[in-house]
């Protein structure tokens, strides 16, 4: 009996490759590890993220503590196996809350003390939380779940 064995294109290929390298251990420990540094990153050098806290959400100090201490613990949950799914749920709604900072970077920076970053690259910045988003995704829940 013959099997049709279905081809895949260059580029679907190479999506797929992708996807399974986001999925992969190298990754996890990459995106746990990025994820660490970023949250200790805020208790060591907490004004340049209080600068970027957009006006009326709450204490600048405050909300950046608690978004580093969700980076440090989702970065670290990713790394172990029985909470990697949960630390990938809140690693993406840590993404979604802290939006609206890269917005107000971008639409508003003569207003951020100290912010010295050309406005393309703070616009070009926000395309990055969506793939960021489905790293998460693809590093966080089982395979089953991303058919």
């Amino acid at each position: 009996m013959l099997t049709r064995t279905r081809r895949r294109s260059p580029s679907t290929v190479g999506l797929h490759g992708l996807r399974g390298a986001l999925a992969g251990p190298a990754s996890r420990w990459l995106l746990g590890a990025l994820f660490v540094a970023a949250g200790i990153n805020h208790f060591v050098m907490p004004r340049g993220y209080e600068r970027i806290v957009p006006p009326g959400l709450g204490d600048p100090s405050t909300l950046v503590a608690i978004s580093g201490v969700a980076e440090v613990a989702g970065g670290v949950g990713v790394l172990i196996g029985d909470t990697r799914r949960w630390a990938g749920w809140g690693l993406l709604a840590l993404l979604v809350a802290v939006f609206p900072a890269n917005v107000y970077m971008a639409l508003d920076p003569g207003s951020i003390a100290g912010l010295r970053v050309p406005r393309v690259l703070l616009w070009l910045r926000l395309p990055l939380q969506p793939l960021a988003m489905w790293w998460v995704w693809l590093a966080t829940q089982p395979r089953s779940r991303r058919r």
